[in-house]
């Protein structure tokens, strides 16, 4: 899978078993293929392409996924069962029913001579739902051990493993942070140390924490075209302070908007690549009295494509992978197309 961030696609080699009635899971292998700039490039501007412009990326991205996929898998000594593909997003707009990733076509199933289980957001959009987070299945049968599980990618999600399951979006993290430190010409802020030399704009942080999406009650989700109508013009409006004092801002408005959404206490597993972010971590404990519990890193970079790879069994099993509880479709379901070899 290939998170918004653009930091990478991840990718694993799983086994789940059921152990009485209860998902066992190991990760055998496991890498993350950093994209060229091209192709970051080619990622960031997809949102802008006409239609015909669209499927012909889709295309050559499938074709790209196909090569590094042959790459990591072969002279492995391992019999691959299928593959489950979260692809990447260009569009993600529930409201209008709209939601789009490419890497998801027989296409890839055909390159790679495996069975292809993907496309598991559409379905559940076509039912009225958000398409995401789809993560929370998972974090159910998975991590169900903890109070709720926080992940810290492009953007910040949450599952409360309650009951009923709730799980949505909080807020964007990577991606508006490593934007920001793009500015200095690096691809992200390491271990959050600029932002902690930074200091506060009173303003600018006011203004983040009155966007509406925050008040709206779940199921949402967030999509990169939110991250431009909402949060780029206050960036803009503050773009002439110290980058600093803009990723010291963000982290802290950040931490804000995670720490509210947390239970009274509890263990949280959190992961994503902002875990490696101390300062972003530090801001987020201060604020709330339930314990992070930061995993191995195999799970802190790879959970999400653990994850998916365990969608792809439910499919394939025909069982619920998708619950109404937490993206407000009509019903739970078990989404996601299956392209046979």
């Amino acid at each position: 899978m290939s998170g918004t961030s653009l930091d990478g696609l991840d990718l694993v080699v799983s086994k789940f078993v059921l152990n009485k009635n209860k998902w066992e899971f190991s990760i055998l292998l496991k890498k993350t293929h950093k994209y060229s700039s091209d192709w970051i490039e080619r990622l960031k501007t997809a949102i802008y392409l006409n239609k015909t412009e669209l499927l012909e990326l889709d295309i050559n991205y499938s074709k790209y996924l196909a090569q590094i996929i042959n790459d990591f898998t072969s002279n492995k000594k391992i019999k691959i069962d299928f593959l489950s593909s979260h692809g990447h997003t260009v569009f993600h707009e529930p409201e209008k029913g709209l939601t789009y990733q490419i890497g998801n076509n027989r296409n890839l199933s055909d390159l790679t001579s495996k069975t292809l289980v993907c496309d598991f957001r559409s379905q559940d959009v076509s039912l009225g739902g958000q398409g995401a987070p789809l993560v929370p299945v998972g974090d159910y049968y998975l991590f169900s051990d903890y109070s709720a599980t926080l992940n810290l990618g492009g953007f910040a999600n949450i599952t409360k493993l309650t009951n009923p399951i709730i799980a949505y979006d909080i807020c964007p993290v990577n991606t508006v942070l490593n934007f920001l430190s793009g500015k200095l010409k690096l691809s992200y802020d390491d271990r959050g140390k600029m932002a902690s030399e930074g200091k506060i704009i009173n303003k600018m942080f006011n203004e983040l924490n009155l966007i509406k999406f925050y008040d709206f009650l779940p199921p949402k989700s967030l999509g990169i075209e939110w991250v431009k109508k909402e949060i780029d013009p206050i960036l803009t409006k503050y773009e002439k302070f110290p980058v600093k004092d803009l990723l010291h801002t963000f982290v802290v408005h950040i931490a804000l908007k995670i720490s509210s959404q947390f239970p009274i206490e509890g263990k949280i597993l959190v992961t994503g690549g902002g875990v490696y972010n101390e300062f972003l971590i530090n801001q987020i404990k201060k604020k709330s009295k339930c314990e992070l519990v930061k995993p191995s890193s195999d799970l802190i970079e790879f959970k999400e494509a653990l994850i998916f790879g365990f969608l792809g069994v439910l499919k394939l099993r025909n069982e619920i992978n998708c619950f109404s509880s937490v993206t407000g479709a009509k019903k739970d379901h078990s989404s996601g197309v299956i392209y046979n070899i």
